[in-house]
Parts: structure tokens; C-alpha cells; sequence
């Protein structure tokens, strides 16, 4: 299986950020606005595949784009999850952690009973790229 992190055009063309081993952009199915993806560069699919390294950088740009998603989207609190193999919904065979600012009066994930609170109510279409690339603008000038 190909890997679209990895091999799309477009998707490093909507980077907010990327250090030495991790990068940053918005997904194209967002759960709220301003929902973003953190992965490593380098292609593994779980957790414990990461390097030491990896997971500080992946870490570092977690906190610094939660201060750009304040910033940015008004962001009063977060949801951080990933998912590891088919059962548990990984559809790409590529670790990446889901960072989604919240804020009062958002819709997505409004309780959290853990069956419900992964699924955004109403339609999950794709986000048009030109939207996409929107959001990524708006949060790399949001960067400190």
C-alpha cells in the first residue's frame, strides 16, 4: 500500500511546520476547524516504532501549534488522539497524531462517551484543497 502522507504533492504543500523529523497539516475530513494532523517524516505506522527523537519533535510542534490554534481559532481547550491499526480506525499506515482545538459552541465531538464522541455529527465529505491550503496559511502566519 502506497502512503499518501509520504507521496501526495499536495499534502506537503499545506505543511504549517515541520522540524527535523516531524510535520504539521490540516486534514482533509476536520472533525472542528483548525483540526491538524503531527507526523513523523519518516514512515511508521504505531507509536512504538518512533525513535526517541521522533517523539520530541512530534511533541514540540504539538506544543507549539496549540498556541497558534489559540491564536488562530479561538481554541478554549483540545482533543488529541491517533489510531493504531484497521480495527481502530488507522486508514493510513502512517502514525500521525490528531490535534482539534475546541471552543464553545463548535460541533464534532460533544460528548465523550467514547463510542460517540470520535464522530463528527452530518456529512464528512472532503474538504476542498483551496480551503485546506486556507487553514494551513492561517496557522503557520499564527506561529511564534
Amino acid at each position: 500500500m502506497t502512503c499518501p502522507y509520504c507521496e501526495l504533492p499536495e499534502l506537503k504543500t499545506r505543511t504549517i511546520v515541520r522540524n527535523r523529523s516531524a510535520w504539521a497539516f490540516p486534514t482533509n475530513i476536520p472533525i472542528v476547524p483548525g483540526h491538524i494532523l503531527i507526523a513523523p517524516i519518516r514512515c511508521v505506522p504505531t507509536f512504538e516504532e518512533l525513535t526517541s527523537d521522533e517523539v520530541e519533535d512530534i511533541f514540540d510542534l504539538k506544543k507549539k501549534l496549540k498556541l497558534a490554534l489559540i491564536k488562530s481559532f479561538g481554541a478554549e481547550g483540545f482533543n488529541y488522539a491517533w489510531n493504531e491499526g484497521d480495527l481502530a480506525g488507522q486508514s493510513i499506515p502512517h502514525f500521525h497524531l490528531h490535534m482539534l482545538p475546541r471552543k464553545t459552541g463548535d460541533e464534532g465531538i460533544t460528548e465523550y462517551e467514547p463510542r460517540k464522541f470520535l464522530y463528527r455529527p452530518g456529512s464528512r465529505e472532503k474538504t476542498p484543497e483551496q480551503e485546506l491550503a486556507k487553514v494551513a496559511d492561517l496557522i503557520r502566519g499564527s506561529i511564534e
